[in-house]
C-alpha cells in the first residue's frame, strides 16, 4: 500500500539517493525536487538521471535569484562588514526547506524531506530538531532555524543512517564539501570576483598601537593567527569594520563569557530561560564550550552566559542551544564581551 507523498530535496548524490530509497521502502510516493541555485545544466541532468535510476518522479525549481539574494549577497555583505556568516544555515532556512514547503503546498503533497542527517522528536506540544544517529555527520546545528510548521510535515529518512554503511555503494560519486557556491576557491578570491572592494588597513594591539597592516578585514576571522599583519603568537581578537581595523591579542583574550544573540528561532522560550542543562554550539566543527550556559532576555534577543568562556566567537556566527540531543533554538551572535 502506498502511503502519502513526499517531496524530497534531491541532488542525486549518495545522501539524497539513499533518502529516496529509504522513503520508497517505507511505502511513500517520492517526488524528487532539485533546487537549481546556479543554472548548472550538468547538475540538473545528473539529478534527473539519478531519479530515473531509482524510479521516482523528478522536478526542478529555479531558485537562482532567491539564492543570490538570500545567500550569496548575504555572505558577501557579512564578510565585508567584518562578520563571519554561516551561509549553509541561511540556505537551509530561507531556500531549501522554504521552497520544499511552498511547492508541497502547491502540489498538494503531504510531507517534505531532505538527505540531512538529523531527527525530529516531540516533547509535549513541541517538535525539536534532534541529532542524527551518526554523530560524525550530524547536521542538526545547521537546522536550528526550521519552524514548527516545517517540522510538523518533515520526515527524516537519514536520521538513523550511519554514513560509512552506505558510502561503499556510491564509490563512483564524489561527496560535496564546503560552501557550494565557492566551488573550491578561497572565499577571498570569490569576494574579489564579485567586485567587492577589499581595502588594506591597520592592525593594532589592545593598547591602540599600530603593529602591522592587513590585506582587508573581509579576509580575516576572529581567532585567526596567520596572515599579513599578524605577528608570531598573536591572533585576531576583534574586527572594527567602521575604521577598517584589525585588533590582535593573545589566545587567552579570545575567551568570551557573555554572548549576545539576535534573529532567533526558539522552540519554547520558557524552557530556554529556565532549564539548567543547556549547552551551545557556535561552530559546526571545531572548539565549542562544554559548560552549561545561562540565558536571559536582552533587547530583541538573548544574553548568554558561558562559564569558562566560549573560544573565539565571531559576530555573524550562529549560536545553537542544545539540551542533550535536542536543538531548543538558536540565533546569530551580534556581540560579545
Amino acid at each position: 500500500m502506498v502511503k502519502e507523498g513526499v517531496l524530497l530535496g534531491f541532488s542525486g548524490g549518495m545522501d539524497s539517493s539513499t533518502a529516496a530509497e529509504r522513503l520508497l521502502s517505507e511505502g511513500y510516493r517520492v517526488i524528487a525536487l532539485t533546487i537549481d541555485t546556479f543554472g548548472d545544466e550538468s547538475m540538473l541532468r545528473y539529478a534527473r538521471e539519478a531519479a530515473e535510476r531509482i524510479g521516482i518522479e523528478w522536478r526542478s525549481y529555479d531558485a537562482q535569484k532567491e539564492f543570490r539574494r538570500e545567500v550569496v549577497d548575504y555572505f558577501t555583505s557579512e564578510y565585508l562588514a567584518g562578520r563571519t556568516p554561516a551561509p549553509c544555515t541561511r540556505c537551509n532556512t530561507h531556500i531549501k526547506w522554504r521552497i520544499l514547503a511552498q511547492l508541497s503546498d502547491e502540489l498538494n503533497i503531504d510531507h517534505i524531506a531532505t538527505g540531512h542527517y538529523f531527527n525530529i522528536e516531540r516533547r509535549g506540544d513541541y517538535l525539536y530538531v534532534a541529532k542524527g544517529a551518526d554523530l560524525a555527520k550530524d547536521q542538526s546545528y545547521y537546522l536550528w532555524g526550521l519552524s514548527q510548521a516545517t517540522l510538523r510535515r518533515a520526515l527524516t529518512p537519514m536520521g538513523s543512517v550511519v554514513k560509512e554503511q552506505i558510502r561503499e555503494r556510491f564509490d563512483n560519486r564524489s561527496e560535496s564539501m564546503g560552501i557550494c557556491f565557492l566551488k573550491g576557491q578561497p572565499y577571498g578570491d570569490f569576494l574579489r570576483s564579485e567586485g567587492s572592494s577589499i581595502v588594506s588597513g591597520e592592525v593594532r594591539n589592545r593598547q591602540g598601537e599600530i603593529v602591522g597592516k592587513h590585506d582587508g578585514i573581509a579576509l580575516y576571522t576572529i581567532g585567526q593567527r596567520r596572515g599579513n599583519g599578524i605577528s608570531e603568537g598573536m591572533r585576531v581578537v576583534d574586527i572594527e569594520a567602521d575604521s577598517n581595523t584589525l585588533i590582535v591579542g593573545s589566545n587567552s583574550e579570545l575567551y568570551k563569557s557573555t554572548l549576545y544573540i539576535d534573529h532567533c528561532t526558539i522552540v519554547n522560550t520558557e524552557e530556554l530561560l529556565n532549564a539548567d542543562d543547556i549547552t551551545v554550539k557556535i561552530r559546526g566543527i571545531g572548539r565549542n564550550p562544554e559548560a552549561y550556559v545561562r540565558v536571559s532576555p536582552h533587547l530583541t534577543g538573548y544574553k548568554v552566559f558561558v562559564d569558562g568562556g566560549a573560544w573565539a566567537p565571531a559576530k555573524g556566527q550562529p549560536l545553537v542551544f542544545y539540551r542533550n540531543n535536542l536543538v531548543i533554538g538558536g540565533g546569530i551572535v551580534v556581540d560579545f564581551e
